[in-house]
């Protein structure tokens, strides 16, 4: 298992668009990808439940990734996270 810890830096937050793209990303990974926010875990594969969330600026959040590619897979959705300034 892998896993990287994030600080949500996006003004506003991790809302649709920039949920979309994880969850795309996310679905290119055979591994089982969550998010962990204030307690709760959801399949980062599916957009409803990284939505239901309702992660805001400053919220700390992890993603973990569990099978044969989860190193990569957090590698990949760590670029995103960056590159999308959604978080450090």
């Amino acid at each position: 298992m892998a896993e990287k810890t994030f600080n949500v830096t996006s003004e506003s937050g991790i809302h649709a668009r920039p949920a979309t793209t994880l969850v795309n990303k996310a679905g290119q990974y055979s591994s089982d990808i969550t998010l962990e926010y204030k307690g709760k875990s959801v399949n980062l594969k599916s957009i409803m439940g990284v939505m239901s969330l309702g992660i805001q600026t400053g919220s700390e959040v992890t993603i973990k990734a569990e099978g044969s590619d989860a190193d990569e897979a957090i590698a990949g959705l760590s670029e995103v996270m960056e590159k999308e300034g959604l978080g450090e």
